[in-house]
């Protein structure tokens, strides 16, 4: 829940500073089904309990819809960074058998207890590139205690420039080149 209240505050960061993003909401975004397909179901995995392989692909199915919406509309300013991100996180998932390892510092600064079913992070035993998983703590007591990766950070990043990408002043009325519409032969 820390990475995507981030996410969204950095979604609605140019609204908070008078701004409208423009290139973020008239923009025609290619599949846009796929990432919202990707946010549902990290939504289901990480808040229903299903079986462990479910979970695993599930969890991996997840970047590689994020990875594919990332790659259709790369154009987008910021959108390679959201991508770096996803890919960080995606690699290092699939090389640690479809859960992001989080280091036992902070799990334990944020108040996770490591031994819950499973959930999109964990400590584990013998991680591969466990510097690119959850090494950072929002600690406990703090509202959303969570640990988060390098990953996670390039993604929030990313989504704050393409949401200030292509804004413009309340009120402003010029149009951007981002705010083009997607041809049939684009798509």
């Amino acid at each position: 829940m820390l990475v995507l209240a981030a996410g969204v505050l950095a979604l609605l960061s140019p609204l908070i500073a008078l701004r409208w993003p423009a290139g973020l909401l008239l923009r025609r975004w290619r599949w846009a089904w796929l990432i919202w397909a990707a946010l549902l179901l990290q939504i289901v995995i990480i808040d229903v309990h299903l079986p462990g392989i479910l979970a695993e692909a599930g969890h991996l199915a997840t970047y590689a819809a994020a990875l594919a919406f990332v790659w259709l509309n790369r154009e987008v300013r910021g959108l390679l960074v959201v991508g770096a991100g996803a890919l960080s996180n995606g690699v290092t998932i699939a090389l640690n058998g479809g859960v992001l390892p989080a280091s036992a510092a902070a799990t334990a600064a944020a108040g996770i207890d490591p031994d819950h079913a499973f959930a999109n992070t964990a400590v584990l035993a013998d991680p591969v590139l466990p510097w690119l998983g959850d090494v950072f703590a929002w600690p406990d007591p703090l509202p959303l205690a969570n640990t988060f990766s390098i990953g996670d950070i390039l993604i929030v990043v990313g989504v704050g420039v393409v949401a200030w990408s292509g804004s413009r002043r309340l009120g402003a009325g010029t149009a951007t080149a981002d705010d083009a519409p997607v041809t049939a032969a684009e798509r």
